[in-house]
């Protein structure tokens, strides 16, 4: 086939002709003409037109680029400035290209840096040590009309000390919530826990519990994990077969929310502190209640031991409760 098609251009046949009378397509034959090169591929040799850059050049470029008024500046800025001052070094395309190679064809500005949001670790081995508070909305009677939620939690006991629902979110309104809430409460915690919120961050609240001397705690910026207790508590809330889809009124929110926290605080047996209610845990009557849980449960043992593999006892209740518990520290062998 190769004879053949020599044959034909040794008499001058055009390529098209002659790859059509031999039965080959031109890739076909091109694919002869020029076999696959083994290893890497020659780079393309570029005729020199006296149009490049020499490398002085490109140098020089390079550092009118990285002189300190224009550090900062894009390229395009750059190259508008010198040609205003009078100086061409090359166009504006081959400025970028020049700064490309030097990894400069990006952010030029310098950026301001911030210091990474410290992770709240928080720790509770007794009632009225740290609270956590939180806003929540609920949804009025029309569209657009939300009711405002405030509630503190002790995270040791889940005893909610003070609530109140209200038409408006403000500084002033968190303040006078706080403060109400400590006085009631009798001991004041030494960390009270909260988002970044505008209330959470107001002046009027950092002034009121440094006045207390209450050390502020603030979880990171969209890391709801580091207020977990009010976030639980608000989902027990909001998840209830009988929470409304809207309230009518104020009062009507008020007159719910009251029967929900009287039965979180006094009725509601939580798991997270041994099967106790709030309230039981805040103001010191657990102990007497796990006393007598431990009557009625060895009663029950001794009625009928065999229907148990070990002496009962009531559930425990952690010793300390954390916000972050921190990472143990690593052993030293």
């Amino acid at each position: 086939m190769t004879d053949a098609y020599d044959d034909l251009r040794a008499v001058e046949v055009p390529i098209r002709r002659a790859c059509t009378l031999i039965g080959w397509s031109r890739a076909t034959h091109y694919r002869h003409q020029r076999p696959p090169i083994q290893g890497p591929e020659p780079a393309r040799a570029v005729p020199d037109n006296g149009q490049a850059l020499t490398a002085a050049e490109r140098a020089h470029v390079l550092t009118v680029i990285n002189s300190p008024p224009y550090a900062d500046l894009a390229i395009c800025q750059i190259w508008a400035r010198e040609l205003d001052e009078g100086n061409y070094w090359c166009s504006m395309s081959s400025m970028y290209r020049i700064a490309a190679a030097a990894g400069q064809n990006r952010e030029r500005r310098r950026q301001a840096t911030h210091a990474a949001r410290v992770k709240p670790e928080l720790l509770a081995d007794g009632p009225s040590q740290v609270w956590t508070w939180d806003i929540t909305k609920l949804r009025g009677p029309a569209k657009g009309v939300w009711f405002h939620l405030y509630v503190l939690i002790d995270i040791y006991s889940r005893y909610t000390p003070s609530w109140i629902v209200s038409r408006h979110e403000s500084a002033e309104l968190a303040q006078e919530f706080i403060d109400e809430a400590i006085a009631r409460n009798g001991d004041v915690p030494h960390t009270v826990h909260a988002d970044r919120g505008p209330s959470m961050t107001s002046g009027l609240v950092s002034e009121l519990l440094t006045d207390l001397g209450v050390t502020r705690s603030h979880s990171r910026p969209r890391t709801s994990n580091d207020n977990p207790f009010s976030e639980a508590q608000f989902k027990t809330l909001k998840y209830l077969h009988d929470f409304p889809k809207s309230f009518a009124s104020l009062k009507d929110a008020r007159l719910f929310l009251e029967g929900f926290f009287n039965e979180y605080n006094h009725i509601h047996r939580h798991s997270g502190i041994g099967w106790h209610t709030p309230a039981s845990v805040h103001f010191g009557t657990a102990d007497t209640i796990d006393d007598a849980r431990q009557i009625t449960l060895t009663a029950a043992y001794h009625a009928n031991p065999a229907r148990f593999g070990h002496r009962p006892t009531p559930p425990k209740m952690p010793a300390i409760f954390y916000i972050n518990e921190p990472a143990p520290e690593p052993q030293i062998n």
